[in-house]
């Protein structure tokens, strides 16, 4: 006889891989309490290839190990010579186990600038070679200053500057060009850190990219 309505149809006594287990404990977001919580099983898959925006990180997964000094051999960056202050300041100070380096342009290995606003004489890629010259330009000062690049433990903080025209909004996307060369660097973890990127109305000698940064040092 079929059941009416109002009536519950037995079931059965739960199977054990049915049955509510007792838990307590956290997840990230979630906040659970002690209480009959069911665990459900979430098959999620392999895992999935990381893509980047920007150069390409496969040499920090292929050597979690390997010291900074020996990433820039493996990745064959050439660093720019360290530049010198053209004012009154240090290029960079140690103060404890914190290293503060001032603003750095884009400085080429030939000693030249690369210059030009975005969204007027630059575009975003141009932008965003000119960030990556100018972390190049930052981590031959680290070298200089703290004798290796092993002695950077962390990138804290950068501050980004994009010299460009009041219409351009994509600034985030050309100081990629810093983070992606220091995450290649330093790794996913230790070389990426808190970041603003900002428009600039100018630039110092009109270059395209000013940066500065904090580092935890050994």
């Amino acid at each position: 006889m079929q059941p009416q309505i109002g009536e519950i149809k037995s079931q059965g006594r739960p199977s054990k891989s049915q049955q509510m287990v007792p838990f307590s404990g956290t997840f990230p977001g979630l906040i659970y309490g002690t209480g009959p919580i069911p665990l459900p099983t979430l098959d999620v898959g392999a895992p999935r290839a990381i893509k980047s925006a920007g150069p390409d990180l496969n040499p920090l997964y292929r050597n979690p190990s390997m010291s900074a000094d020996a990433r820039l051999q493996e990745l064959k960056l050439e660093l720019p010579p360290a530049p010198k202050p053209v004012g009154v300041y240090k290029p960079c100070v140690v103060v404890g186990n914190l290293a503060y380096v001032s603003g750095h342009g884009p400085l080429k290995s030939d000693g030249t600038l690369m210059t030009g606003r975005v969204g007027a004489d630059a575009d975003k890629d141009a932008g965003y070679a000119a960030a990556r010259q100018t972390g190049l330009a930052i981590l031959a000062t680290l070298k200089a200053s703290l004798g290796s690049l092993d002695r950077v433990k962390r990138v804290i903080k950068v501050l980004g500057m994009v010299n460009c025209v009041p219409e351009f909004e994509q600034h985030p996307a050309v100081i990629n060009g810093f983070s992606e060369l220091f995450a290649q660097v330093f790794g996913p973890d230790h070389g990426v850190g808190a970041r603003s990127a900002v428009g600039m109305g100018s630039l110092p000698s009109n270059i395209t990219v000013e940066i500065e940064a904090i580092f935890e040092v050994e």
